[in-house]
């Protein structure tokens, strides 16, 4: 029988009378994600995902690597399936682990027998297959205690499975159980980690970014697209909402003090991206805000910010340091890109000394010059929709 592999279960586990919808929709990521790399066969028992080549052209390598960035599996492992007798569980760790003993310098059997009508228990599995194994690489000696390697046996309903060590997996919930969030995606390090946190916890996620040309580059718009496409390699492919905002950042310059400038621009951000994620069937917002990072991200701005949606806003990394989200951002494989010297919308028209403990009543007052609603309008009519995924060639 050919190589496969097994995917287990986080979260998913708890859900009590929800648990088949979780695991509906996790089979259904894992089918779309594998459908690149060749026919494969998904199923689910026992809080496992089972993934099963069909044919020889499989791309088993790409597909493992593919794994690896789906919510909803806490630990995965390649493998080698069997018939439920002890003889073809030896033969099957031989052929398949056998060259991984050979450079080890000790091991210990560990079994699970989830099906009871196998007649030996776990523990008398892991003592048969040992001894065998003990006397097939003598220079492997035997350690249960600490052990350089550990070969896995689990008796499930269907065969008998032998594996190495797992791998974590990225752990979460399945994307598509939490709803759909729209993320104000900047070229900068946290609003990436933001929507990979929330696309973490089962959301989907739709972006929207703000370009001010000619003040923003070409280079700038493309970065940002280059960051949700990094980030679709774990929640799959989305629509970047491209929004002209020049003509709303002169609109500010020219009629607003300059300490609320930043202030202003963040709450038409805000509401255009409710409207917009409204129209597309989200149901919050999600922004990179870290608090007290910066002038525009203290609790009273934050507020003022806030208070012009009435969509829920979540922030995860609020309670968070720099270091904590750089980590993420290397883990995830943003970092690099969102450090590029191509400077977004966010850095045009910044004040010297922005205000950074404003009142609602301030800022409402500051912007009283500007045509909201036309503005707001304008804006919207002229957003460009991009497709991104994770198999579209990098645009840096």
């Amino acid at each position: 029988m050919n190589e496969m592999f097994l995917m287990k279960l986080g979260e998913v586990v708890l859900k009590g009378a929800n648990k088949r919808q979780f695991e509906n929709r996790l089979r259904h990521n894992v089918r779309r994600r594998m459908e690149p790399f060749g026919n494969f066969d998904v199923y689910i028992l026992q809080s496992t995902v089972y993934i099963q080549p069909m044919d020889d052209q499989a791309d088993l390598d790409g597909a493992w690597e593919a794994c690896h960035s789906i919510f909803g599996v806490v630990s995965l492992c390649r493998c080698r399936p069997c018939e439920k007798n002890v003889d073809a569980i030896y033969d099957a760790v031989e052929a398949y682990l056998g060259d991984d003993l050979d450079m080890a310098e000790s091991f210990k059997v560990e079994s699970k027998r989830s099906d009871k009508a196998f007649p030996l228990t776990s523990i008398a599995l892991s003592q048969e297959i040992g001894g065998r194994l003990a006397e097939a690489h003598p220079d492997c000696l035997v350690d249960v205690h600490h052990p350089a390697y550990t070969v896995y046996v689990e008796v499930r309903d269907l065969a008998a499975y032998v594996h190495g060590p797992a791998e974590p997996g990225a752990g979460g919930l399945p994307t598509g159980v939490g709803g759909r969030g729209m993320c104000l995606l900047s070229g900068g390090i946290d609003s990436p980690v933001a929507a990979y946190m929330m696309a973490r916890r089962g959301m989907e996620i739709e972006c929207v970014h703000f370009f001010s040309y000619p003040y923003t580059s070409q280079l700038a718009k493309d970065k940002v697209l280059e960051l949700a496409r990094l980030v679709t390699k774990y929640c799959g492919r989305m629509t970047v909402n491209v929004v002209p905002f020049t003509e709303i950042q002169e609109a500010i310059r020219d009629n607003c003090p300059e300490e609320y400038f930043t202030l202003i621009m963040r709450r038409f951000m805000m509401e255009i991206s409710q409207r917009i994620g409204r129209n597309d069937g989200c149901g919050a917002l999600i922004t990179g805000e870290n608090l007290g990072q910066v002038a525009s991200q203290t609790m009273e701005a934050m507020a003022v910010t806030g208070a012009v949606v009435d969509m829920p806003i979540f922030m995860p990394l609020v309670g968070m340091d720099k270091e904590q989200i750089v980590t993420i951002a290397r883990h995830i494989g943003t970092m690099d890109t969102s450090i590029l010297p191509y400077e977004d919308c966010c850095t045009v028209f910044t004040p010297k000394h922005p205000k950074t403990k404003p009142t609602l009543g301030q800022v409402e007052h500051a912007e009283r010059k500007l045509d909201r609603e036309a503005l707001i309008q304008r804006a919207i009519e002229g957003v460009e929709k991009v497709t991104v995924r994770y198999a579209d060639a990098p645009l840096l």
